[in-house]
């Protein structure tokens, strides 16, 4: 492979102006770009961790040569991450004749600000979704909204506001509908093929040409912090102060952002984000879709990557176990090499996973539950949305004819140091009719499959009595229950 040429200044274009930066630290944030450098103080800092939407803007990316906005959180974004990227902040918008933008109308016509400190987040979601969808229901308002916190409880005026958006305005004639070729345009020119490179030694921040250059980089340099959507590495930096130097930023490479299917097998790359991977999970495997909807808030699903869920290793991560209870294997890649592995084997121990110094997750191959499988994954967490898991079980069931087991898997996150089978469970059920009094001669196999812990999310009590509910309710779910085992909102006619 030939090298890049390298250049060494980043550029991208905020609102309408093109920026080319040469002094840009790995670790700095988009939200303290904004604010401290160039004084655009509409984008506020409430949690620093992706929680509140405050710090929401929208970025628009070239995907496949058209050009999508999407929301996202200033706070974990970093700088890094923006090569050929267009940043809107809320001092962007603007209506027709100098009068406020249709949304912004919205939201002072319907009441939708009360103390005002988070509103310039919900303009900004409610920016993005309008672009999307001019006429929103309710229940994709509230999916929009789902990663911004009112602290003065304001929902429903901010729901009307929503609603009533197109009254004020068209989406064409939206100044990013009208200059939309225009930017795609400028975009396309940013991309040079170059690699960037900021800063020496250990205080690098590198943005790579391709995945095979990604791959000669992490070779030589084992130890450098890969980020890909940054919804964890932007905690280490803004909540734990960690340096993160010197720093590969991948969630622009096309190569990693590839997501088929061939002969009832998912290839999803490791870039892909939740928002990328939804519309073919949910329709080929419906129970993912449910589940996808409730990780994160709007914000963190267009940043985050099924690739850095799995790469993270963490034990409450929301992809793996049910990837696990699918079968599904993983590549991972080491200069030009690669090997695949079954995904439930990557996970050794706590923050131990099965990867090699400057070996990375490449792709993740997800097989579609054949015709007749049962497959479900139910995820426990103290509030429904934006929340972190407690405990979250997943169930992958075939039956014979006679309706005894033929095969089944379990796979748990919360429930142990790393996302985990449920050996002993499947053991006490395989082979056994499929009845309510083999699942509860089951349920004592539970303790000897986990001993979870108590944290702030949930008594170790509490996890090991959900984690047999659910074993219950999947029970309840295959065998045609009428009693309601979710209760949702109903949205108004």
């Amino acid at each position: 492979m030939a090298k890049p040429k390298i250049r060494s200044e980043l550029r991208f274009i905020l609102n309408g102006e093109d920026v080319a930066l040469c002094d840009v630290a790995p670790g700095e944030t988009l939200l303290d770009y904004l604010r401290l450098r160039r004084s655009l103080r509409g984008t506020k800092e409430g949690c620093a961790e992706g929680d509140c939407g405050a710090c929401t803007v929208l970025v628009g990316k070239l995907s496949g040569g058209k050009l999508v906005y999407e929301s996202v959180n200033a706070c974990i974004r970093f700088l890094g991450s923006l090569d050929g990227c267009h940043v809107v902040t809320v001092e962007h918008l603007r209506g027709e004749a100098g009068r406020l933008h249709p949304v912004q109308q919205a939201m002072v016509d319907f009441h939708g600000s009360q103390c005002g400190f988070c509103t310039p987040g919900f303009v900004m979601s409610l920016y993005g979704l309008w672009m999307r969808s001019p006429a929103p229901s309710v229940a994709a308002i509230e999916k929009a909204l789902q990663g911004n916190l009112c602290r003065c409880t304001g929902y429903e005026a901010i729901v009307r506001a929503a609603r009533a958006i197109s009254n004020y305005g068209q989406v064409a004639r939206d100044p990013l509908a009208v200059e939309r070729k225009r930017v795609t345009a400028r975009l396309a020119a940013l991309r040079d093929g170059a690699r960037v490179e900021i800063g020496e030694g250990r205080r690098r921040l590198v943005v790579p040409a391709s995945v095979d250059d990604f791959a000669a980089i992490l070779d030589k340099e084992p130890n450098a912090t890969v980020v890909a959507g940054s919804t964890d590495v932007g905690l280490w930096v803004t909540k734990h102060m960690r340096d993160i130097s010197p720093a590969i930023f991948i969630g622009g490479l096309e190569g990693l952002r590839i997501i088929s299917e061939e002969e009832g097998l998912i290839t999803i790359g490791a870039g892909v984000t939740y928002t990328e991977t939804f519309a073919m999970l949910a329709r080929r495997i419906p129970a993912m879709g449910p589940l996808f909807d409730r990780i994160g808030g709007e914000q963190v699903r267009n940043m985050g990557t099924i690739g850095g869920n799995i790469a993270n290793g963490s034990p409450i991560g929301d992809t793996p176990p049910p990837l696990i209870a699918l079968g599904a294997t993983l590549t991972l890649r080491r200069g030009k090499q690669r090997r695949t592995i079954p995904l439930e084997e990557f996970f050794i121990a706590y923050g131990k996973q099965d990867r090699r110094p400057g070996e990375f997750v490449e792709a993740v191959h997800v097989p579609v539950p054949a015709k007749g499988v049962h497959f479900a994954v139910h995820k426990v967490t103290k509030r429904r949305d934006e929340d972190i898991t407690a405990t979250l079980g997943a169930f992958h069931l075939t039956l014979a004819k006679n309706r005894t087991v033929a095969s089944i898997r379990i796979a748990y996150g919360g429930m142990a140091a790393t996302p985990k089978r449920a050996r002993a469970v499947e053991a006490a059920l395989l082979g056994k009719p499929w009845t309510e009094a083999t699942v509860e001669a089951a349920l004592p196999a539970y303790d000897l499959d986990f001993a979870p812990l108590t944290d702030m999310r949930a008594s170790a009590e509490y996890r090991a009595l959900a984690a047999k509910n659910l074993l219950r309710r999947f029970f309840a779910e295959t065998t045609g229950t009428k009693a309601p085992l979710t209760v949702m909102r109903q949205e108004a006619a």
